[in-house]
């Protein structure tokens, strides 16, 4: 590939990361402000940086890029991590992605989250992350898992087992909700309207007692009066 055709890509990558956040942050007034005032966006274009000299075997300087990305914007991204075109990182501070994660094309991530490993083993340790998926704030996703295109991550899940294309997890650890049978890539992406599972426990724990009343007040009712004792 031509010096002339790799810096066209690259224009046509950055371009692209800019749209992520015109279409996906409401709070975006206008393409000067992104490019200047947006951490996410500058933690994503120092990554590619840093990527591009690792990917040269380039020693030591694109850790020291990374780690640069850290100090200034608060989102930790190894150099070695494959980013996807249209990642948007909303907010992203303590945002962390480890060595051999892969994130998809159009994912948005919110701040907290963490794609990380489970132990010191080599090779694969970290999750691959489809095309279209959303990852709430504070939700971890670890290991050398698989995160299907389309699906949703809820705020503050630890999701440690693979989840298919186009569902919604939640909760401590990860569990799999059904949006009554609608597609979640149809959608919307606010994800403070997804499931919580502590309120659906209580719910479920509020009419099992109800139940448990209901039963003893009938059983009570059903009973009968004590016969006199006869003298």
């Amino acid at each position: 590939m031509t010096l002339n055709k790799r810096l066209d890509e690259a224009i046509e990558i950055f371009k692209e990361d800019i749209r992520a956040v015109k279409e996906r942050d409401p709070a975006a007034r206008g393409t000067l402000e992104i490019v200047l005032s947006y951490p996410g966006l500058h933690a994503i274009w120092i990554h590619r940086l840093a990527g591009y000299l690792h990917r040269g075997k380039v020693p030591v300087l694109p850790r020291l890029i990374s780690m640069f990305a850290r100090a200034v914007t608060g989102i930790e991204i190894h150099q070695a991590a494959v980013l996807g075109r249209g990642l948007f990182i909303d907010h992203g501070m303590g945002v962390v992605i480890g060595e051999t994660a892969e994130v998809g094309r159009n994912v948005t991530m919110y701040q907290g989250v963490t794609l990380g490993g489970t132990g010191k083993q080599k090779g694969k340790r970290h999750p691959t992350i489809g095309d279209n998926v959303v990852i709430a704030a504070g939700a971890s996703v670890l290991g050398p898992i698989t995160v299907g295109a389309n699906s949703k991550v809820g705020a503050g899940a630890v999701v440690l087992k693979d989840v298919p294309p186009n569902c919604t997890v939640v909760g401590v650890p990860g569990r799999l909700t059904v949006c009554s049978g609608e597609r979640i890539s149809q959608m919307n992406l606010h994800h403070g309207d997804l499931p919580d599972p502590l309120i659906e426990m209580l719910g479920d724990i509020d009419r099992r007692l109800e139940r448990l009343e209901r039963a003893g007040e009938a059983g009570a009712q059903a009973q009968p009066p004590a016969c006199a004792v006869e003298r």
